[in-house]
């Protein structure tokens, strides 16, 4: 039995385009039935297809009112100014039904400050039927409600702070505090602080988290010669669950040697840093206390753990300064960086008209000083030190090394009353005392800041590390003014305009950071 098979036939390789096959069930338009989407044109896809029913048009941003940020489910609290990106974001996130849309764009539309409300234009693309995507714009509305974060509700408690940074330096001065402020300042090292309250001989820190003060702790180490203690406090314990919850505190007590301060070393201690003489001048405080011999140009290093094994007194400190005439100054050729090894003939200022004593000194200021400049220094013969390691310096072989004076600085002519600064320094915002600070108290931190204004101008390297500002407002003084006081004020506490920083170009103006 055979079978047949029927010859192919062929196929047209074009097959001819059809025209409207049907009609829009809606208006009776008539349309490609091949391509048409549930028999509807494309306008009445449009009227009577709302691929936004399942957005909510309507939702809540809820505000904490003291510190300005936005509640971001399900506990983040952000900070977004009005009409930012940051806000944009967060309420396409509150925002049901959503998340099936492709965004296309998105923008608010003003509304009123005072009203609460926030508006938002919104464009998105769906597929309405297979192979059919429409695109449709709504607006959507959030009503501002008020309600405090976590954090401010702390702070109106007594448990406003969970650990706690004290600073401490046992000297009379707050110098070094305002060194260490302007470093502070600098690296933005107090921005999780959320209080800074000055005590007697130092600053407390106070922190939210552990690991904030932990975080400063070690910033604190990375910059000056500290020793750091710990401690903690139970606050309360759930016995359910085993969970505690504990207060830190963070000890730092700084070395109190200061630039500036005539050490003593203990004979042992000298010949371990170097040889160096026992009798040193501190000239710098880093993470070590760099010490210099003003009669041999030497200098050494006492890094910080050596000196927290035997701490001790500095012998005199700038308060114990005195002043003297320069007579006669020759330098001797040797130099260590911007110290100049000179020989130098002085008589004490107290003394001119009395008596012709005078004193022929090494000193380590050959590059800054000339006859007739006054100096500072300390006045060592015929003055009691109550001070061990100099006692035993007194009796032993090199008690023959000790020198009559040790020269520290210069004196500069005091500023005019009718001339303020080219440049200025900032501050940290700190908890005030509701009392008053006593007159003595209020004086002395006067003299302290300005002090610390004239070492800032006369020493380029402490300088270095700060940030310090053009003044804007300083008033100059007039042509007649300067002529009348010519020559009185050094040159050298001048501080060059490129060092100085523009306010608006550090808040970051022109490029955000």
């Amino acid at each position: 039995m055979s079978m047949e098979i029927d010859s192919t036939v062929p196929l047209p390789a074009i097959r001819a385009t059809t025209a409207a096959t049907i009609l829009c069930y809606n208006c009776g338009a008539p349309i490609d039935g091949t391509q048409a989407a549930g028999a509807l044109c494309s306008d009445c896809l449009k009227l009577t297809v709302d691929i936004t029913s399942g957005i909510e048009r309507d939702s809540v941003l809820f505000m904490c009112r003291d510190c300005d940020r936005w509640l971001s489910p399900p506990t983040s609290w952000v900070v977004a100014p009005p009409e930012s990106r940051e806000l944009l974001a967060l309420c396409l996130r509150r925002l049901r039904g959503l998340s099936k849309s492709r965004i296309i764009d998105a923008s608010f539309i003003w509304t009123e400050p005072h009203s609460r409300r926030v508006k938002l234009k919104i464009t998105v693309q769906q597929e309405a039927f297979q192979g059919t995507i429409l695109q449709q714009t709504f607006d959507v509305e959030f009503v501002q409600q008020y309600k405090q974060c976590p954090d401010c509700q702390k702070s109106y408690t007594h448990n406003t702070w969970r650990a706690v940074v004290q600073v401490r330096q046992k000297v009379p001065h707050k110098r070094t505090f305002l060194y260490l402020e302007q470093l502070i300042l600098k690296q933005g090292a107090h921005k999780d602080t959320i209080n800074i309250k000055e005590v007697g001989n130092g600053i407390d820190f106070y922190f939210a988290a552990r690991n904030h003060a932990e975080k400063f702790v070690d910033f604190l180490s990375s910059v000056a010669p500290v020793r750091t203690k710990k401690a903690q406090e139970l606050i309360s314990q759930d016995v359910h669950t085993s969970t505690k919850s504990y207060k830190f505190t963070f000890s730092c007590e700084l070395v109190p040697i200061c630039k500036d301060d005539l050490v003593a070393l203990p004979v042992k201690l000298a010949k371990q840093i170097g040889n160096i003489s026992p009798l040193t001048l501190c000239y710098r405080v880093g993470t070590a206390v760099n010490l210099l011999d003003p009669n041999t140009m030497q200098i050494a290093d006492l890094s910080t753990p050596i000196y927290w094994r035997a701490p001790f007194p500095p012998l005199a400190d700038v308060q114990d300064l005195v002043e003297f005439i320069v007579m006669d100054i020759e330098p001797l050729g040797q130099q260590q960086g911007r110290f100049v090894f000179a020989e130098a003939t002085i008589a004490r200022a107290s003394d001119l008209g009395v008596n012709d004593t005078t004193y022929l000194v090494r000193t380590h200021l050959g590059a800054i000083l000339h006859p007739g400049d006054s100096v500072k220094g300390y006045h060592l013969s015929g003055t009691q030190f109550n001070n061990d390691n100099f006692e035993a310096l007194q009796e032993s072989k090199q008690s023959g090394t000790i020198p009559d004076v040790v020269l520290v600085k210069k004196v500069y002519p005091a500023r005019r009353k009718n001339k303020s600064r080219n440049w200025k320094l900032k501050r940290m915002g700190r908890e005030e005392s509701e009392m008053k600070p006593r007159k003595q108290d209020a004086d002395r931190e006067a003299v302290d800041y300005e002090q610390f204004l004239q070492d800032l101008e006369a020493d380029p390297e402490l300088r270095e590390g700060l940030k310090m500002y053009r003044n804007q407002d300083a008033v100059q003084p007039t042509a007649m003014s300067e002529m009348e006081t010519d020559g009185e004020e050094d040159e050298g506490l001048q501080i060059p305009m490129e060092q100085l920083i523009d306010e608006m170009e550090d808040m970051g103006m022109e490029d955000e950071e």
